[in-house]
């Protein structure tokens, strides 16, 4: 059996869609972000592997669960992960959620409907925010504005790949009950066809009201430096859904460069600053 590091893809935190533990994370926080994104990481490449039958995956991730919780010291991201969680009193349940979900992706190749792919983000996404939000010391009145962003952000992320992961991996998350009548086989094209294109867009739209609201997170938060960070993945998220509104992922770019990730920063900042002056203290 491969090993959880054999399987490794190498990406990293900066190779991601969305930023994470950027910069703008305060240096006292990263820790605690950069060992639980290692050992997410570490799982996700994990799951996604291609070469892993299903079974192997599923041992590796439980030795990745036995390493976070104290029951074996097999896998160094979660070694350690177990220990700036027991250094900051901070708890393992988003980590293990997070397990869940790379469980879900070994096995479980297709989602019904829109309810079944959001109960997927309930542990593929929202852990992810609810961790950086506890790491901060921030309320968890804060969570649901945050899982709405969070499975927000995990839904464009599954439109913008649908074609790579029904290619690579045989793994769809656009509901089945969408995909009536168009077959899930147009995922194999190289240009997505009207129909295709129209479910995407209504997907895009539905997504729209899980960003409407999360929209208020960022003024909510205390701490301002992730209040920015918060804010930012808040706008590109709305720049990259109201795309897939319009635009085929399939033949025409919905990602982000790094010069456009600069400019709705800049074009955004002015707004973030004025939020947080007439915040109340």
């Amino acid at each position: 059996m491969s090993s959880v590091a054999e399987l490794q893809s190498g990406k990293g935190h900066k190779h991601e869609n969305f930023p994470v533990a950027s910069i703008l994370i305060a240096p006292k926080h990263r820790p605690p972000v950069m060992a639980f994104y290692h050992f997410v990481r570490a799982a996700d490449d994990v799951a996604d592997s291609a070469t892993a039958a299903p079974d192997e995956k599923l041992a590796l991730l439980e030795q990745m669960r036995a390493s976070l919780v104290g029951e074996s010291d097999a896998v160094p991201e979660g070694v350690k992960l177990r220990e700036i969680l027991k250094e900051r009193a901070l708890s393992s349940v988003h980590a293990l959620d997070l397990l869940e979900a790379f469980r879900r992706d070994c096995t479980k190749l297709r989602y019904r409907d829109w309810d079944d792919l959001i109960d997927y983000c309930r542990y593929s996404a929202m852990p992810v925010g609810r961790f950086v939000l506890d790491a901060h010391g921030e309320s968890p009145d804060l969570w649901p504005a945050n899982d709405a962003l969070c499975a927000a952000l995990q839904v464009i992320n599954h439109l913008q790949d649908c074609a790579k992961d029904y290619r690579e991996l045989n793994r769809v998350y656009i509901p089945e009950l969408l995909l009536a009548g168009i077959g899930v086989e147009a995922l194999g094209k190289n240009k997505a066809n009207p129909a295709l294109t129209s479910v995407i867009a209504g997907l895009a739209r539905l997504n729209a009201e899980l960003l409407e609201t999360s929209r208020p997170f960022a003024r909510c938060i205390k701490d301002g430096r992730l209040a920015l960070e918060v804010d930012l993945i808040q706008t590109l998220a709305d720049d990259l859904n109201t795309t897939l509104m319009s635009r085929d992922p399939f033949s025409q770019p919905v990602h982000h460069s790094k010069m456009d990730v600069a400019a709705l920063f800049l074009k955004r900042f002015p707004s973030f600053a004025l939020m947080r002056l007439r915040r109340p203290k």
